[in-house]
């Protein structure tokens, strides 16, 4: 059962994961926290030292300001939704706030953040890297071009028989169990041509008594990614579910080819797990 859910507080523009969150809390009956990192911008350097205290000074407002409306647009969702809350700031720099939600995120039962928006959110990937490499809990990431409330009647879960698959679907049970339609979504190619069987994991989740249909879909001529994104534009998905694949933050490459493009390009909420 999902009883705690964290939510990060993006300092941009309101991002609909706020209202996102709020609902999802109101669907499961769990209790909703918001965190809010408040980036200290004395801890940043300029090309010719340290920005003059005048220009530190206006950045601080700014911030406090930014946390003061997001944290203020939370509260008001949580009390729409009619869910007990709770809010923190924490003061961070960029690298230490992935730290710290990392770290928060273990104590949840799920941890929601904002898609980043295009050139403007990058703390976001950062957070998202941290709750999924980090924390060890399931991370649902909310498109930035997300409208309305949690809806979840009708979900689609990605499976390639990999660990990380199956760790999601363990962790998407509670939510699954909302669901009118659930299609497990196998992507088949010429590298997999049956080798992976969705039948045995379809038994596993009817046994559960959820309605599962098992799709298989073609490949075609575009990578997996865009396939299951095509695939859940195509039938109007709710939510998606998928293993989060990449390697640790020491490394260049961070998220694999298909996570990375699913949280470019997503258009439905989408859970992740490691």
């Amino acid at each position: 059962m999902i009883r705690d859910i964290l939510v990060n507080l993006s300092m941009g523009d309101k991002h609909p994961a706020t209202d996102y969150a709020a609902s999802l809390a109101g669907l499961t009956e769990a209790h909703l926290a918001g965190i809010a990192f408040r980036f200290d911008p004395a801890m940043q350097t300029s090309a010719f030292g340290l920005f003059p205290p005048t220009l530190v000074e206006m950045a601080i407002q700014e911030n406090e300001q930014a946390v003061e409306r997001a944290t203020g647009d939370f509260q008001r969702a949580a009390q729409l939704a009619g869910v007990t809350f709770e809010t923190v700031t924490v003061p961070a720099t960029l690298v230490g706030a992935g730290d710290a939600f990392g770290q928060t995120a273990r104590r949840f039962d799920l941890v929601i953040v904002g898609q980043p928006r295009p050139d403007v959110d990058a703390a976001e990937e950062l957070l998202i890297e941290a709750a999924l490499f980090d924390s060890g809990r399931p991370v649902l990431v909310v498109p930035y071009i997300h409208k309305g409330s949690a809806k979840l009647d009708r979900m689609a879960l990605c499976w390639d028989g990999s660990r990380p698959a199956a760790r999601a679907i363990a962790d998407a049970l509670p939510l699954m169990r909302r669901a009118k339609s659930i299609d497990l979504v196998l992507i088949k190619n010429e590298t997999h041509r049956g080798e992976i069987e969705g039948a045995d994991i379809a038994q596993h989740l009817a046994r559960h008594e959820l309605p599962i249909t098992l799709a298989e879909v073609p490949q075609g001529d575009v990578d997996i990614g865009n396939t299951i994104l095509n695939y859940v534009a195509d039938h109007a998905i709710d939510l998606m579910v998928m293993g989060g694949y990449g390697h640790s933050r020491l490394r260049e490459q961070v998220f694999g080819g298909t996570t990375r493009t699913v949280l470019a390009s997503m258009t439905a909420p989408t859970l992740l797990s490691h």
